[in-house]
């Protein structure tokens, strides 16, 4: 049942919609994030299907432990982030593949369907589906930044002084496709993703100068920008929107090269129970009116095609400038990191911090 049948259905379609159970109604064992399963909408789910929702709420290394103590059992729907469903499922076989024939693709935005099939297929079957899913590109102001339009804009000199990143992964992905590389296409190949590294470690020491700070928390480079010390910054979306209900003169801009993403997944558990209903809550779940629910639970936008067009005004008005459909299309998401990867990126962050 819609947001909009809720809103409009007469009190006897109501009834009749809310008498009608499947065949077999289930418990749906749900493992997943806070704020991903909002209890309006499970109410919605339950009256509509006749089946009945348990939710865990958890994290990456919570769900992936409690899946591999078990095998896979104890839960019927899971929750990890893309990068986390291929090497458990190669070292472990915490998961059972999708059967796509239950799913309503139509509901999903397609570039982001695509790119988590692809990177949750393991010996043909593919075992992930996008829900929830983010962004880390460029903070900016725009009236004192407007020359920044990419990661390595970063180091213009009419923003030398007044700019902030981290010194993680995102930083070194990031800087690595504005300079026209493609380090996640190099993550099979060690000695190419240290080419790839050492190239960007010499751009990050050259721009060094340009940095103010290097930010370590949300709450700090939302009070740097917000007094003007910093004009431009790699940051995540959802701060970038923050800064910009406050000021509209920022802003959060995917960058030329492709903002850097992360998806949080739908996956079944191997020794899941109820597959049917945890099928009928992936297409219930990803609705558009429905989806635009869970964003404005969880802060996030969803996979769910079009549901940017429910969000709150505010929201969508925001999400809208800062991801226009190619922008979307463009996004860079984040593969399964392979080892010795870690150590590589490290060597290369430590060296920059040192570097005068």
């Amino acid at each position: 049942m819609t947001t909009r049948c809720l809103a409009t259905c007469s009190a006897a379609a109501m009834a009749a919609v809310l008498t009608v159970a499947p065949v077999s109604a289930d418990t749906l064992r749900l493992l997943t994030w806070n704020g991903y399963a909002p209890e309006d909408v499970i109410e919605m789910f339950e009256a509509e299907t006749g089946h009945t929702v348990e939710v865990t709420s958890s994290n990456n290394e919570e769900m992936i432990a409690k899946l591999r103590a078990t095998g896979g059992g104890g839960f019927d729907l899971a929750q990890p982030s893309q990068d986390r469903i291929a090497g458990p499922q190669q070292e472990f076989g915490i998961y059972k593949p999708i059967d796509l024939s239950k799913i309503d693709t139509a509901l999903f935005i397609p570039s982001m369907l695509e790119a988590t099939k692809a990177n949750t297929t393991v010996d043909g079957e593919v075992y992930g589906l996008p829900h929830i899913w983010g962004t880390s590109g460029l903070v900016l102001d725009t009236v004192k930044a407007g020359s920044v339009q990419d990661y390595t804009d970063l180091c213009n000199d009419d923003v030398a002084g007044k700019v902030s990143y981290r010194l993680k992964r995102p930083t070194l992905i990031g800087f690595a496709y504005a300079m026209g590389m493609d380090p996640f296409a190099a993550y099979g190949d060690e000695a190419a993703y240290t080419e790839i590294m050492e190239k960007v470690e010499a751009k990050l020491i050259e721009c060094k100068p340009n940095v103010k700070t290097y930010w370590g928390g949300g709450d700090e480079l939302i009070g740097l920008v917000n007094s003007g010390e910093v004009v431009a910054s790699m940051a995540w979306d959802t701060g970038g929107w923050k800064l910009n209900a406050e000021n509209p003169d920022i802003t959060f801009v995917a960058p030329a090269s492709g903002a850097l993403g992360w998806i949080d997944t739908f996956v079944l558990p191997a020794k899941g129970k109820a597959d049917d209903a945890a099928y009928a809550w992936i297409n219930f779940v990803m609705q558009p009116e429905i989806a635009a629910m869970i964003t404005a639970a969880a802060g996030n936008f969803t996979a769910s095609l079009g549901a940017d067009a429910f969000a709150d005004d505010t929201l969508k008005a925001q999400f809208q400038d800062s991801f226009p459909p190619e922008a979307i299309d463009n996004i860079k998401w984040y593969p399964p990191v392979p080892a010795g990867l870690e150590t590589i990126e490290g060597g290369v962050l430590d060296r920059v911090k040192a570097a005068n």
